[in-house]
């Protein structure tokens, strides 16, 4: 008989499509789980702009207590519309990203992963030809926690401006383990990005990166290039590259760049990991211009759970089946922001249906001769 395994995750609903597209993903998740061998123990927890309502903080101390005894922690999209909203006037220690920043350091997550696909049939939506944005495939792992945003000093007065960008070698072999560990799983090979040519910051970088492909991943393909040049093939040629991985700052600017590729910042998941809880997310905002209407595209936050189910939760068959029936269900007929008829439910419903009746164990690993 096949053992069954508990997994119990923290949900962050979010604010305004937040609630929506968590609905939808935790649906497939419900239904998904018996058929793979796992009880999923979704515990829903106040986080973000109706946390800070409700509680007075974004990010509230039970909502931190129950993601660190979580084994991972899926969340929506929060915040508020731009412009002149009560959010938007909070002090700098209240606002919604700040809660954000709160709960990936709480959670101890250093590197982002943001894979950026072009889908098949989808390709017209791209601001790329369809012929050069076909094919796309791509992961960028950006390091999240050093860098010139956490360097110091830092100082802003009135007649210097001051930011750091610093890197410890243990930060560096870290990140690039993360990028070589992926690039193992997909098309073994890394393009590491940084301004050698210029910082000496970069060059340590390169020089690290270096020497933990020599040393532990010889197998893995490694290129270089600078980050110039990088955002310049990723628009030129976007399906040339598997797994980028860099910098804080540059990976901040190239994961955004990347992202207009596919044509919908609803398609893209993300995932934070490095501590004991990964946190995964869709990386679109809160919409409330569509809010409560039905309509939103819950497909960065479905592929965000597959993202979970294999990097937070080991659950890679589960992750695969979810992914393929995501894929199916947008070949067969997308979401209406895609040019598609569906909305939320209907494309819910169309993915479910989809799954596998069963998801076959993983082959247990063969005795030694």
């Amino acid at each position: 008989m096949r053992a069954v395994t508990t997994h119990r995750v923290a949900v962050l609903p979010g604010d305004f499509i937040g609630p929506e597209v968590i609905d939808a993903t935790v649906a497939t998740l419900e239904a998904l789980a018996p058929r793979a061998g796992m009880v999923l123990e979704l515990t829903p927890l106040p986080f973000g702009g109706g946390a800070y309502d409700a509680h007075g903080h974004p990010l509230p101390e039970a909502t931190k207590a129950a993601c660190s005894a979580s084994d991972a922690v899926l969340m929506g999209s929060v915040g508020g519309p731009v412009g002149d909203h009560p959010w938007n006037r909070l002090p700098r220690e209240l606002r919604i990203e700040s809660g954000i920043l709160g709960l990936r350091k709480h959670l101890g997550v250093f590197a982002n992963l943001r894979p950026v696909t072009v889908f098949p049939g989808l390709e017209h939506l791209s601001p790329l030809k369809a012929e050069v944005a076909s094919g796309t495939d791509m992961l960028i792992v950006r390091e999240l926690t050093g860098g010139i945003y956490f360097g110091k000093p830092s100082q802003n007065t009135p007649e210097r401006g001051v930011s750091t960008d610093v890197y410890e070698r243990f930060e560096v072999e870290r990140i690039a383990r993360v990028a070589f560990e992926a690039a193992r799983q997909r098309g073994g090979r890394v393009t590491s990005v940084d301004k050698a040519n210029v910082l000496d910051v970069s060059q340590f970088w390169r020089d690290v990166v270096i020497k933990v492909h020599e040393d532990e991943y010889p197998d893995v393909a490694l290129d270089h290039l600078y980050v110039d040049n990088a955002a310049m093939q990723i628009v030129r040629q976007p399906a040339s590259f598997d797994v980028i991985v860099t910098a804080n700052l540059f990976g901040d600017i190239l994961s955004d760049l990347a992202a207009v590729i596919p044509g919908s910042l609803g398609l893209l998941p993300s995932a934070s990991l490095g501590g004991d809880v990964g946190l995964f997310e869709p990386i679109h905002g809160s919409a409330p211009d569509i809010a409560g209407q039905g309509i939103a595209n819950p497909v960065g936050t479905m592929l965000s759970a597959a993202l979970m189910l294999r990097h937070g939760l080991g659950e890679g068959a589960a992750a695969d089946a979810l992914e393929t029936a995501v894929r199916t269900a947008l070949a067969d007929d997308p979401t209406r922001d895609l040019g598609g008829s569906r909305a939320t439910a209907a494309f819910t419903d169309a993915v479910i249906e989809a799954l596998p009746r069963e998801i076959a164990a993983p082959a247990a690993p063969a005795a030694p001769a």
